[in-house]
């Protein structure tokens, strides 16, 4: 897909006397994210695009140039003789400019490949021209109808099939006014077609043709502003083409329907669709469809000045006579207003066009950009507001180019004077420098404080305080329309955060990063990586008869009222809570003709943007006591309903308060949305249950399950995070305070577990022995927490590396001896590894501490000259080049230099990278609310997915949310804006990075300090994989780790690497059912086995941890027997810390069948092992001995000839001695194997 947008070659000038050939140092860059691009704007241009245009750029600004010469004549070469010439001074210019006006040479080739595939091919538009002909003529020979009451009228079109979409307030039979249908003043095209700026949608959306049919003004009363009178006519008006046009006596072979849009029925257009018959009239391959508008003449009798902001022009009754009459309709008189703008719009913006070269460009660009974010119509749920304001983004650019009006008073319009005026830029810019300066304006515009008024020849129509009603405001260069009426100021405050999103990769990415394909190319529409809190609301149970009339009114439509109430109502409770809030629901669909209203969804998406630093505080303030009889005191209690009371705080203070209550720090992060529940529920009536989120999900997932939670919370057990810090600082300090018992005092105690850096995917929990006895069996496991011990520096250590582990275990056996002397109902042992483990030089002895509240650690000792000791091991004599040691024999045992080997890559690992890293994690757990628990979802991930510790190590998990942090920390301004806010959408982020993610060419991640300082040293990583490969495939390098292999050398390999990709695209795919509802977080973490070999079974009622898998049975558990507080045989159970046999049993597996097959197993409580042979062992080979896996004959095919007596000897992988043999090794463990075919 990528070679259909690769820049063609500017072709050969047929006047050179030699042939140039262009290159650039860019060119290979330049196509990289094309095929992204194709994919996204390529996909359904099949019908209608055929070759594609020539999509040329000017190679002189590109690189030098090459010259091809001939060889002479009287001695042919058979090489061409190539001299290389220096770039003229007008490419070198050309260069130059491309760099200065397009940020590289590769991004204005990006851009120049982009945008012929976004544009349609108004070359072809031939057939379509015919049918608007055709159109055009059959319309203005239209009948005329006389003046009818509008239900009469009504009635006569529906015995056609065809229903007049009147709009509120519906008219009666009291009605006093009648509508009347003449031949169109003027037909006329405008809008982006007629402009030749048409962008292409999302999903494959059609480009609309906008066709201005002028309503002659004798149709109109000077009064017809009133009380939605106009558009009662303009519906009646649209009717009555409608049933002409799809007549059969029209001719015309198209599909007629209504369509409104952002569901206002003020705003219903006739939507024309080409049926595909092979006329000349048949647009059918151009992707196209013709909008009706039905528009007010220039000269119509409706007074403009009476459509100011600030007029009120509804009421809920002609009769009405109250207060809500006098309230301004600034929506409804933009409405009107709408309908006198087509012609001045087009003839303002080809004006526009023909002064600013980029333009289009620049316009297409933004449309582009737009669109990937949702704000215009698509498939996908989209951002409220933005439909059909195609005239909102021509008037950005146009606001840019022209500049502002200045009030009369001298100050900015819109009364603001505050306000520094934004002076107009050059008309000179390039296509990017514009897009560039659109987005710094969406980035920097306060949109609830300003009001900008484009400048104009006339000045300014309306009096700046008008524009006050309007929640936003710009206005167009008519000065007549305000062209963000009715866009709510959240989904503005929404666009302002993506256009500062942007704005913050393009100034902050580095050479060596490509920011295009994230600004152009890339799907932004994903909910669950957008917004940190995600809603589906069911409006199907609100309380619609709450609302005012007038407000139904003003917005066009019951539905539209009850959006935008939600949102203000929303806004209002959340306040600084949020960055940007946004309602997303599909976009307007097309209705038929007998349908008069249009449709609206039931369920809406509320997204939440959070805030961190304000999101989570447990207490809104509202006015003090002293002013309780104030206005505003009585609007906060109406407002908060039975939350709101008075309060006493610490400094004495007396407020009204609205205080949030959690019940632990998980809850703590649902505090917007109980906000969002309760605030709904007092104001929409929206019960519990019709406002759904998947907080309690992803919670549920990292939490043990309930009924095991209930009996430690019975026994009163410390469990939590705070609670393990607070068991390691008493640990140390107990330890510190045994200096007189030791023979050396202890300096530092470090921690490296994840659960002391509150990243481990379950909350640490301290088991007594007196609660044991309660708990099932398969939920006893105590997870050890790993700490470092370092004592005073001594020169009586030994210089042997066997000595030093001894004297490790003296130590040992002292600490634990005064511990156990000092401390009342701690216990302490010495723990040495299996002999199958390491070496006797390696560090592989631990002292497990058991404190008499239940939490168990696993202490180790750092001897820092051990380091040096084996790195003598491995070379005693580095001065010596090798190849000299070599020649002498002085290279010495290699079985020793590679157990030194080993034990040196340990020890790093354990004692010199692992503290850093928990330094560095636990810092990142303090600086960003949700990385902790966006790290203990990953690694539940990982695990559910049978990859964590066994091929993916924790602390590798760890980087991969760093990266996603640190990546969104990188803006210059507030660090925390382009950060995840919750875990749920750290957690989406993480998946679309490895979804993405192309790991041989490694990454790099600051952990421990600046990005920008410390890329500079870092060389840039990367994987050779070959095939066969087994090593760690992924390069995660960091500051102090220039290969990036510290914690990926042993896996994950090519294979893994692989199915993590697709296991991460399967788990975004997922994540996409928040759109439609069909979502479970538990789908998330099931593991699909279908893909395994053989599938090892194990009991699950003997597996210590079992509890914890996320698929956990209770009824393996559940107590059988007559009383149900019986005790267990076991009431005296003994805690074994670390003792997990099914993890026991698979690192045994692997390291006897290292080279048959390869086994994945979820260490959280997995009761099943997958199994994949290595296929290479399936094809037939010579037997040798000690071939390092089971074999048997190959079996002798009867029907073929006899082989050569050599053939014999063949063999193959014995599958079925190798599983039986499993199941002897895992006797009284496995449960039964599964053979999948």
């Amino acid at each position: 897909m990528a070679s259909s947008l690769k820049r063609k070659r500017v072709q050969d000038n047929p006047h050179a006397k030699s042939k140039r050939r262009h290159t650039t140092p860019d060119s290979e860059d330049s196509g990289l994210s094309q095929a992204s691009a194709h994919a996204d704007f390529e996909e359904h241009e099949s019908e209608q695009d055929g070759a594609d245009e020539d999509v040329g750029s000017d190679a002189s600004s590109e690189g030098h140039v090459e010259l091809l010469e001939p060889a002479g004549d009287t001695q042919e070469s058979d090489a061409a003789i190539h001299v290389k010439a220096p770039p003229k001074g007008e490419e070198l210019r050309d260069i130059k400019d491309a760099t200065d006006l397009f940020r590289s040479t590769s991004f204005k080739l990006q851009i120049d490949a982009l945008l012929p595939n976004v544009r349609a091919k108004y070359h072809r538009s031939a057939p379509l021209d015919k049918f608007l002909l055709s159109l055009h003529t059959f319309l203005n020979g239209l009948p005329s109808i006389p003046p009818k009451h509008p239900l009469a009228a009504s009635r006569d079109l529906q015995k056609k099939g065809v229903a007049v979409p009147y709009v509120l307030p519906q008219p009666t039979e009291d009605t006093n006014w009648k509508v009347a249908f003449e031949k169109p003043a003027e037909i006329l095209l405008v809008g982006s077609w007629a402009l030749k700026t048409s962008v292409k949608a999302k999903d494959g959306r059609r480009y609309v043709v906008d066709l201005a049919v002028t309503m002659p003004e004798s149709l109109f009363q000077e009064k017809d502003y009133l009380h939605s009178r106009f558009f009662q006519k303009r519906a009646f008006y649209l009717a009555v083409i409608a049933a002409a046009v799809s007549g059969k006596k029209s001719g015309l072979n198209i599909e007629v329907l209504y369509e409104s849009t952002n569901g206002d029925p003020r705003l219903t257009t006739l939507v024309l669709r080409p049926k595909a018959d092979g006329s000349a009239s048949d647009f059918s391959s151009l992707n196209t469809e013709v909008r009706i508008l039905p528009v007010l003449p220039s000269s119509s009798p409706i007074p403009v000045q009476r459509l100011g902001p600030s007029r009120p022009n509804v009421r809920a009754s002609a009769s009405s006579d109250d207060s809500a009459s006098d309230t301004p309709s600034p929506i409804y008189n933009s409405r009107i207003i709408q309908h006198l703008t087509p012609k001045p719009h087009l003839v303002s913006t080809h004006a526009l066009k023909e002064s600013v070269p980029a333009f289009s460009d620049a316009l297409a660009l933004l449309r582009v950009w737009a669109h990937q974010r949702g704000y215009g119509v698509g498939d996908r749920l989209c951002v409220r507001g933005f439909e059909g304001r195609g005239a909102w983004w021509v008037g950005l650019l146009e606001c840019l180019v022209m500049g502002e009006e200045v009030a009369e008073n001298g100050g900015q319009f819109g009364g603001f004077g505050k306000k520094e005026k934004r002076r107009p830029l050059g008309k000179g810019l390039s296509s990017y420098q514009l897009f560039k300066a659109a987005l710094d304006l969406l980035a920097r515009y306060d949109f609830a404080k300003n009001r900008t008024v484009i400048k104009s020849k006339d000045g300014h129509r309306f009096p700046p305080e008008d524009y006050a009603s309007h929640e936003a405001a710009l206005v167009d260069s008519s000065s007549m329309l305000n062209l963000l009426a009715g866009v709510p100021l959240t989904s503005l405050e929404m666009l302002r955060y993506d256009a500062q999103q942007t704005l913050d990769v393009l100034d902050n990415s580095g050479l060596s990063e490509d920011p295009f394909p994230l600004v152009f190319l890339k799907e932004q529409r994903d909910v669950a990586n957008r917004f940190d809190v995600v809603l589906r609301i069911d409006l199907s149970s609100a309380e619609a008869g709450n609302l005012p009339p007038h407000a139904i009114l003003e917005h066009g439509s019951a539905y539209n009222a009850l959006i935008a109430h939600l949102l203000s109502t929303a806004k209002r409770a959340l306040s600084n809570r949020t960055r940007a809030i946004a309602v997303l629901h599909p976009s307007s669909s097309s209705r038929p003709l007998s349908q008069a209203q249009p449709s609206n969804p039931s369920t809406v998406l509320l997204g939440l943007v959070l805030d961190t630093e304000h999101a989570f505080r447990l207490v809104d303030h509202g006015p003090p006591a002293s002013e309780q009889e104030t206005e505003e005191a009585k609007q906060f209690r109406d407002f908060w309903g039975e939350k709101a009371e008075l309060r006493r705080f610490k400094d004495g203070s007396i407020v009204e308060s609205v205080v949030w209550t959690v019940g632990s720090s998980d809850e703590r992060a649902h505090i917007p949305a109980m906000i969002v529940r309760y605030i709904l529920g007092l104001h929409l009536g929206l019960s519990e249950e019709s406002i759904h989120g998947w907080q309690n999900g992803f919670d549920g997932i990292v939490r043990l399950p309930e009924n095991v939670g209930k009996v430690l919370r019975d026994g009163r057990v410390e469990t939590g995070f705070k609670a393990a810090m607070s068991a390691f600082d008493s640990l140390v300090k107990a330890m510190k305070a045994l200096d007189e018992q030791l023979p050396l005092a202890i300096t530092t105690v470090s921690p490296i577990s994840d659960s002391l850096r509150y990243t481990s995917s379950l909350a640490p929990v301290a088991i007594p022995t007196s609660v044991a006895s309660a708990l099932p069996a398969c939920a006893r496991y105590v997870a050890p927490m790993e700490i470092i011990v370092e004592f005073e520096k001594s020169g009586r250590w030994p210089d042997d590396l066997r000595a030093t582990q001894k004297i490790k275990l003296a130590f040992f056996e002292a600490l634990a001896t005064a511990l156990m002397g000092s401390q009342k109902g701690l216990r302490a042992s010495v723990i040495v590894s299996s002999p199958h483990a390491a070496s006797d030089i390696e560090d592989q002895a631990c002292l497990e501490i058991v404190t008499a509240a239940g939490w168990a650690f696993h202490a180790r000792i750092w001897h820092d000259r051990e380091q040096l000791l084996l790195e003598r091991a491995i070379d005693d004599k580095p001065h010596i080049p090798k190849h000299v040691k070599k020649n002498m024999h002085m290279e010495g045992d290699p079985k020793e230099r590679a157990a030194a080997t080993a034990a040196l890559e340990v020890y790093r690992r354990r004692f010199v990278h692992a503290p850093r890293h928990h330094r560095a994690v636990a810092a990142l757990s303090h600086r960003f609310s949700a990385f902790a628990g966006t790290a203990r979802l990953v690694k539940r991930w990982l695990a559910a997915h049978w990859l964590l510790e066994g091929h993916v190590r924790a602390e590798a998990a760890e980087l991969l949310c760093a990266a996603v942090f640190l990546r969104g920390a990188k803006s210059g301004g507030d660090a925390r804006a382009g950060v995840p806010g919750s875990k749920e959408r750290g957690f989406a982020r993480v998946m679309e990075l490895l979804k993405d993610w192309e790991w041989s060419a490694g990454m790099f991640v600051s952990l421990y300090g600046d990005d920008s300082d410390a890329v500079k040293d870092v060389p840039p990583v990367g994987v050779d994989v070959k095939a066969g490969a087994r090593q760690g495939v992924w390069a995660i390098a960091t500051e102090v780790d220039r290969e990036g292999h510290v914690w990926t050398a042993e896996g994950p390999d090519a294979v893994v690497a692989r199915r993590v990709k697709a296991l991460a695209q399967a788990t975004w795919e997922a994540l996409k059912g928040m759109e439609g509802g069909n979502f479970e977080v538990k789908t998330l973490f099931a593991h699909p086995t279908e893909h395994y070999d053989f599938i090892v079974e194990l009991d699950p009622a003997v597996l210590p941890r079992y509890a914890q898998g996320v698929q956990a049975d209770p009824a393996i558990w559940a107590k059988k027997g007559k009383y149900a507080n019986a005790r267990g045989d076991d009431g005296e159970a003994k805690l074994l810390p670390g003792f997990d046999p099914a993890r026991a049993f698979h690192e045994d597996l692997k390291r006897v069948y290292e080279h048959t097959f390869v086994l994945f197993h979820d260490p959280l409580g997995g009761h099943m092992f997958g199994g994949v042979w290595d296929p290479s062992l399936k094809v037939p080979r010579p037997f040798r001995v000690l071939g390092g896996y089971s074999s048997m004959p190959v079996a002798k095919d009867t029907d073929k000839p006899k082989e050569k007596e050599k053939d014999k000897s063949l063999v193959v992988l014995n599958e079925s001695a190798v599983l039986s043999e499993i199941e002897r090794m895992g006797r009284g463990l496995v449960k039964r194997i599964v053979v999948q075919v």
